[in-house]
């Protein structure tokens, strides 16, 4: 079982949270779609690795998760990418960078330390600064419905290449994520309905089973012991 320890958001508008958990036994994990990116440093028997994790379309059962496992996650927000790893060829994937040294790794044909839960900032701060992660604006603007002077072609072109996903399977994972924690608080299933904005009950439950690989009832219930990926407070985007 992973239990998540700490999580934050960061000041950086490359980084939306930051977060570290470690698992005590061995369980089954379920982990649920999700539309951003995230590099997650892992430490298990002494070994230390750096995985970048691209977007993911649809909730995938990952069998037991490792015991005796600790983990630091830097989750970007929607637009932030490493140029030298491009979002497509990150959908439904990982990526773990070649070790230089037992406490670094390579990227960028540099050898950087591996962050850490306190330095992680100043670790994002560092990669900015050597163009190893940007962010494209349309992404911001096309989340706000601000889009003025562009296309809906260029910006779905350019949101599509900056993050993975269309703007539409980003929009409708983060309904399916802002649902399954409305359920999780207590919401009603006909309060969730209406507040995440699906037509019907039919439409929201293929929508969880989907993206979460869970019914509503699964999800209220008490009895389902795979384990879901954590879920933060989020609202849905336009």
């Amino acid at each position: 079982m992973i239990i998540f320890d700490e999580e934050r958001p960061s000041d950086s508008p490359f980084v939306e949270r930051i977060w570290r958990s470690h698992s005590e036994r061995g369980g089954s994990f379920l982990s649920i779609a999700e539309s951003r990116s995230e590099m997650v440093v892992t430490r298990r028997y002494g070994k230390i690795t750096l995985t970048v994790r691209g977007p993911e379309t649809k909730a995938t059962p990952l069998g037991d998760c490792p015991a005796d496992g600790e983990w630091l996650g830097i989750r970007l927000k929607l637009g932030a990418f490493l140029p030298h790893l491009p979002a497509r060829t990150l959908v439904d994937a990982t990526v773990t960078l070649p070790e230089a040294t037992r406490n670094s790794f390579w990227l960028g044909g540099s050898a950087w330390q591996f962050p850490d839960y306190d330095n992680a900032d100043t670790f994002v701060d560092w990669l900015v600064r050597e163009g190893l992660l940007v962010r494209e604006p349309v992404v911001g603007a096309a989340l706000q419905g601000q889009l003025k002077d562009l296309s809906l072609r260029s910006m779905q072109r350019r949101f599509l290449q900056a993050t993975g996903v269309t703007h539409s399977a980003a929009r409708q994972i983060e309904r399916a994520r802002y649902a399954t924690l409305l359920l999780k608080q207590g919401v009603s299933i006909l309060d969730t309905i209406h507040e995440a904005g699906y037509f019907d009950q039919p439409h929201m439950t293929r929508s969880l089973k989907y993206f979460i690989g869970q019914t509503p009832a699964q999800i209220i219930g008490k009895s389902w012991t795979e384990q879901l990926s954590f879920l933060y407070k989020t609202m849905p985007f336009c």
